[in-house]
């Protein structure tokens, strides 16, 4: 049973936009993913934990969250791990435990939701989760064990649904 649904950051939930560098929370504008607000409110409804898990490097806990508020986002989430605070990033799977350590949950409870391939999904599975791609729309879909594609958000509640 999935209890935990965890989130890379750039193009899954806020979009990393041309030409902006250093921490999300200076940027002049920031712009969130369609359906964002609506997914995570309707996983938060049906009692799913929530963490951001993302590499991002310039960024520390307090400067994430308050890009997530700009975006409106903030609220919706249980957890932040970003690697510049744990020192490793995605894909090591030993990332991916320490973000599952903070929602108290252990790998086959949970989904990693992301838009890289190799970082994201194959470094979920490696871990021990299922993953979920967050493919450009037209893309094919990827499937395979523990793996599924969607192109937009509002597709995930509508999957863990289907999963019981």
């Amino acid at each position: 049973m999935i209890r935990a649904v965890l989130f890379d950051w750039g193009n899954t939930l806020m979009r990393d936009l041309p030409g902006m560098h250093g921490p999300m929370a200076y940027w002049p504008r920031v712009e969130v993913l369609p359906g964002a607000a609506a997914m995570l409110a309707a996983l938060r409804e049906r009692g799913l934990g929530t963490a951001l898990a993302t590499n991002a490097a310039d960024s520390d806990v307090a400067l994430i969250r308050v890009a997530l508020a700009r975006g409106g986002l903030a609220d919706f989430l249980d957890h932040i791990v970003c690697a510049g605070e744990l020192g490793i990033t995605k894909p090591d799977p030993a990332f991916f435990h320490a973000a599952l350590a903070r929602l108290g949950v252990v790998p086959v409870e949970a989904v990693m939701v992301g838009d890289s391939w190799t970082v994201d999904v194959q470094g979920a599975r490696a871990a021990g989760l299922r993953a979920v791609w967050l493919a450009p729309p037209g893309t094919p879909r990827r499937s395979g064990a523990g793996v599924h594609t969607i192109h937009g958000l509002a597709e995930l509640p509508v999957w863990l649904h289907g999963l019981g």
